[in-house]
């Protein structure tokens, strides 16, 4: 994908970054976390959930190589 430029090489982000480069709505995305498709998030703070760039890099990279089932 080519918004996959919009992320940081190491780190973590928030959700509303991850939609703008994953075009899914936030249900969705949090259906997939439940489900075990999409990678588990980071608590950060009590109120504070991200997630790994690493992680959500490697997703897209299998996703866009045929590594997803959907």
């Amino acid at each position: 994908m080519k918004c996959q430029n919009l992320l940081p090489e190491t780190g973590f982000v928030r959700l509303p970054t991850i939609l703008k480069v994953y075009p899914v709505g936030r249900s969705t995305w949090w259906q997939g976390v439940k489900d075990g498709k999409f990678p588990k998030p980071v608590k950060l703070g009590e109120r504070t959930t991200a997630w790994r760039v690493e992680d959500i890099k490697a997703h897209i990279a299998s996703y866009t190589k045929g590594g997803a089932n959907e």
